[in-house]
């Protein structure tokens, strides 16, 4: 939840409905393997999850990002052949020269060469290549752009700091808002540098038809839902629902949309309906809820944020019920933003007894782009005036345990505004992954870190749109879209009480082949953005 969900508070939601009947419709997954990228049949429906990543905590065995790669003797192989440059003699538009070049979907990692003509990248090589323009990237990663598959809609203002944090694609997985028709409108006349998609959105369709937190008839569902397929018939990549925050929402709802998103084989993505760790019992009903919606709808499931809902404080056992339901042979998949603290409007039914539900006093709370913590006097009037508002409720094993599951993401719930009342997460999510808990802490590889932001989200979404299917790789035949960062030096610098401060680290970021970041510093006569959308039928 971010600065973008004002919810007001509300009635508890009812328990479950009984499950209806249902044909399941498996979506193989496969068992996860650490050491490949690639789809793992099931004999069911292909995995599109991207699975695989080698490791967790215990297998990076250094710290240390600026070692040489392993030896590599062939390229990545080509996406598309017809896109690739063979030919010595070609000069390309523009080579990115000597980095450190790493194509998780392939596991290629050695120092390399880049071509790019036009949009796309056309040739990998091991010898030095001819451009019109060469950047010589020696000493620096060069990487395919990061995807935030958990953001908000571009605004003018925090797409710039996406740029400077590496992303490349930003995507609202967390719904977008409004009618697809109007997001897609809106987000062309801001000319973002960016490209830019997301899940139709529940609860703005609930608002539009009046019923808002309240719980819907079954007429109500079936508006819903077809207001739903409308936005995925017009492109939206999935379909967002929050339990936790739309209290009125009962479980023949999710399986509405489950239903829909089924038929269209767009992920369902779920905030969850519990986030109090104690119970712990509560956050796993939550998690079993979203695999009953997977079981008898047969959609796929992408968990938003499982380090704040689900598996806060049980994150391991949280990962062992999705893990049981994947070996099912379910579709489900999360994301985690890297930090331990979460923050949401303090007027938010979240918010409602915080120190029963989390454990925590108002010393835990801190009001965004503030410099102290909240204290019982204040306390009052931060809700009355529905504040964005911070709560260190999570440890750091709630994130490092979910890195260790490799379906999980990075998503960043949250893009910055011009206000700057946001979570740092906004400006920071993906080069504090790298700075700290890659290069700092050694919990992941750096590949494994990279795979997590750019070919699983890809493979994630690849197979309802063309445009994710050539993203998230450096691969001859693949959309231009590469983040070239330091290794040694990239990190987040913002924090909670200063959260509009860009990244450091990120050196060049191009979109569609064109420099929207050059040495450092963003163009902002740059526009590339494209829309990333489902595909027609």
């Amino acid at each position: 939840m971010t600065e973008d969900e004002q919810r007001p508070e509300g009635q508890e939601p009812g328990p479950a409905s009984l499950p209806r009947r249902r044909v399941l419709v498996g979506l193989g997954l496969g068992a996860a393997s650490f050491g490949l990228l690639r789809r793992l049949p099931t004999g069911r429906r292909p995995d599109r999850t991207g699975v695989a990543a080698p490791s967790t905590a215990t297998t990076a065995t250094t710290t240390s990002t600026t070692a040489a790669p392993r030896p590599t003797v062939d390229v990545p192989p080509a996406l598309d052949d017809s896109l690739a440059v063979a030919d010595d003699g070609h000069v390309h538009d523009v080579v990115l020269a000597g980095g450190r070049v790493i194509d998780p979907g392939s596991h290629f990692d050695a120092v390399a060469h880049v071509g790019i003509d036009g949009d796309t990248i056309t040739r990998i090589s091991l010898e030095p290549l001819t451009g019109t323009t060469t950047v010589d990237t020696r000493g620096l990663v060069v990487a395919p752009g990061f995807i935030d598959v958990l953001s908000y809609p571009v605004n003018g203002h925090g797409e710039w700091f996406k740029v400077a944090d590496g992303v490349t694609t930003n995507l609202c997985l967390h719904g977008i808002d409004d009618t697809m028709a109007d997001f897609l409108r809106e987000a062309s006349r801001l000319d973002p540098p960016v490209n830019y998609g997301g899940a139709t959105d529940q609860y703005e369709h609930r608002k539009k038809m009046g019923v808002n937190l309240d719980w819907a008839t079954e007429a109500q569902i079936q508006e819903l839902a077809a207001r739903a397929t409308a936005d995925v018939a017009a492109g939206a990549l999935g379909i967002h629902e929050q339990p936790e925050y739309t209290l009125g929402l009962a479980f023949e709802e999710l399986l509405a949309h489950g239903e829909v998103a089924a038929r269209y084989d767009v992920p369902l993505c779920l905030h969850l309906r519990h986030s109090r760790p104690d119970p712990p019992s509560l956050q796993a009903e939550g998690v079993d809820e979203a695999i009953r919606v997977a079981r008898e709808t047969g959609c796929r499931i992408h968990i938003e944020h499982l380090n704040s809902t689900g598996g806060t404080g049980r994150m391991a056992d949280a990962i062992a019920q999705v893990d049981a339901a994947r070996a099912e042979g379910l579709s489900i998949t999360a994301c985690v933003y890297p930090y331990t603290f979460w923050a949401t409007y303090a007027g938010s039914a979240r918010f409602d007894d915080f120190q029963d539900k989390y454990g925590i006093g108002h010393g835990d709370l801190q009001v965004a782009n503030t410099p102290d913590r909240v204290t019982a006097a204040e306390w009052p009037s931060i809700r009355e005036h529905n504040l964005l508002t911070a709560a260190f409720a999570m440890s750091e094993e709630d994130v490092t345990g979910a890195l260790a599951a490799p379906w999980v993401m990075i998503g960043s719930d949250a893009i910055l505004t011009e206000s700057g009342n946001n979570h740092p997460r906004s400006t920071g999510c993906f080069s504090r992954l790298l700075g700290v808990y890659v290069r700092e802490r050694g919990v992941l590889t750096l590949e494994d870190a990279l795979a997590r932001m750019t070919i699983l989200p890809a493979r994630l979404l690849e197979g309802v749109s063309s445009a994710m299917a050539r993203r998230g790789r450096i691969q001859a035949g693949a959309l231009a879209d590469v983040t070239v960062f330091d290794p040694d030096t990239i990190i987040d610098r913002s924090s909670i009480a200063d959260t509009g401060v860009a990244s450091a680290g990120v050196e060049h970021v191009l979109v569609g082949g064109r420099f929207v970041r050059r040495n450092g510093i963003n163009d902002r006569s740059e526009r590339p953005g494209l829309p990333i959308l489902r595909d027609a039928e």
